[in-house]
């Protein structure tokens, strides 16, 4: 899986070789220099307790090799707490998280990497992108899901990447190239199902405009919205250092 946001490109179907062909078509198709979001998350505990949360979302650059923040702005007690993603094309990602009510950024550890972010059911893992070399991929066959064909990829993430996970299933679209589900397993488990909806075509790329992540073990599901999209925008570089993650929005 190369990011939580993957979205992809409408066009003439492609004649795929094998499977990593496809998910490197998919990566091509979703490419945009920068892009900007408002997130809107509503996470739904094992009780079907919800609490909403909301965040501003930057990258500037593409596939492994960017630079991401992601700011809350939403409920106050979580205001102004911040990531920094360095994505790498060769090995994990660098992350840093600055919280207010602390002042100060602690550099997120690898041990960290498999723990749920602010409460979410995302990992501070599942927040970075990944370049499609870091992974080897087989096809599995083909599936109809959310009424379209599908290719169902196996994706396994290589030493380098030190991921937690062991295996990814992914479905992606044959009339489009766009990431419909992942299903992600430690080791024989599943952990954590992934599923993207109400695609829609911004500037010329489609887009998941929803994603549904599901914790298996928790039972708890955090659904995300995506506001205010925009692709290649021109974004300032300092505002992806560590100076501009202590400043409070």
């Amino acid at each position: 899986m190369n990011r939580l946001m993957l979205a992809l490109l409408t066009a003439a179907p492609l004649i795929a070789q094998d499977a990593r062909s496809i998910v490197d078509e998919a990566q091509k198709r979703s490419r945009a220099d920068s892009q900007r979001y408002e997130g809107t998350l509503e996470v739904i505990d094992s009780k079907r307790k919800i609490s909403t949360k909301r965040w501003v979302y930057e990258r500037l650059g593409a596939a492994g090799e960017s630079k991401a923040v992601l700011r809350f702005t939403a409920p106050a007690e979580v205001k102004g707490v911040a990531l920094l993603i360095f994505n790498h094309p060769d090995r994990a990602s660098d992350q840093w998280m600055w919280t207010p009510a602390v002042q100060r950024e602690r550099r997120i550890a690898f041990q960290d990497r498999r723990t749920r972010f602010f409460g979410t059911d995302f990992t501070f893992e599942d927040l970075e992108e990944r370049d499609v070399d870091r992974s080897g991929y087989k096809l599995v066959g083909e599936e109809n899901y959310a009424g379209a064909l599908c290719w169902k990829i196996e994706s396994t993430p290589k030493a380098e990447a030190r991921s937690q996970y062991s295996r990814l299933y992914l479905w992606i679209r044959k009339d489009n190239y766009v990431l419909t589900q992942a299903e992600c397993y430690g080791k024989d488990r599943l952990v954590r199902r992934i599923r993207y909806s109400d695609i829609e075509k911004v500037q010329n790329i489609w887009t998941p405009r929803m994603l549904e992540v599901h914790d298996v073990e928790r039972d708890s599901t955090t659904v995300m919205k995506l506001e205010k999209l925009q692709y290649n925008l021109p974004l300032p570089a300092e505002n992806f250092t560590l100076q501009s993650l202590r400043r409070e929005q």
